[in-house]
């Protein structure tokens, strides 16, 4: 009986053989492929990771320069503004400091000293410097209060002088102090700005 189909079954034979032969190339050809993409997907992944991490640390490195950039900005405009904007909250804190160290100044003495310009120093350009003084009298301990509260205080003030005198009692000291601030001028500063974007 398979002599009568000798041909369909040498036919079918050879479909077999030629069947067997394309699965196996076929499977290493598409195990070669998936090795393939299965390196591809690794390298990618790890494309993306270290893109995340330097999108990750821009990110950190621009939160940053926000910060540093908020934080001048207040410096430069609340800190260390104009002498109208600035002058009566720096007086009044400094009364205030006065009083919390149980000081009450019968007096307060003002200078002011334009700077002048000096093209070998532009960060010093339309800065104003003005002087407070006064004269109080208490003990020891007041005197250090008020000096640690002057040097904890928000205003942008500077202890310049000190003078203390008081015939070696140290319940009734004579403090003499002079505190000086900077303001800048909104003129010179615009005008510097304009300079330099030119």
């Amino acid at each position: 009986m398979w002599r009568e189909r000798k041909i369909p079954l040498a036919v079918m034979a050879v479909l077999l053989l030629g069947n067997i032969l394309f699965f196996f190339t076929y499977r290493l050809d598409y195990q070669s492929r998936l090795n393939d993409m299965d390196a591809r997907m690794e390298t990618a992944q790890r494309q993306l990771a270290d893109a995340q991490r330097a999108r990750t640390a821009a990110e950190q490195q621009l939160a940053g320069y926000a910060k540093v950039r908020h934080d001048l900005d207040v410096l430069y405009n609340e800190r260390w503004s104009t002498q109208a904007r600035r002058f009566t909250q720096l007086f009044q804190e400094v009364k205030k400091l006065a009083t919390a160290s149980h000081f009450y100044p019968r007096s307060y003495a003002f200078s002011r000293t334009e700077t002048v310009i000096n093209k070998n120093d532009p960060a010093n350009e339309g800065n104003t410097t003005v002087g407070l003084s006064f004269t109080v009298q208490g003990s020891y301990e007041q005197v250090r209060q008020l000096i640690n509260l002057l040097e904890l205080s928000n205003q942008f003030v500077i202890i310049d002088s000190i003078g203390l005198g008081g015939a070696g009692d140290p319940k009734n000291l004579t403090l003499s102090i002079h505190l000086k601030t900077m303001f800048r001028d909104p003129t010179v500063a615009n005008a510097q700005r304009t300079n330099k974007q030119l």
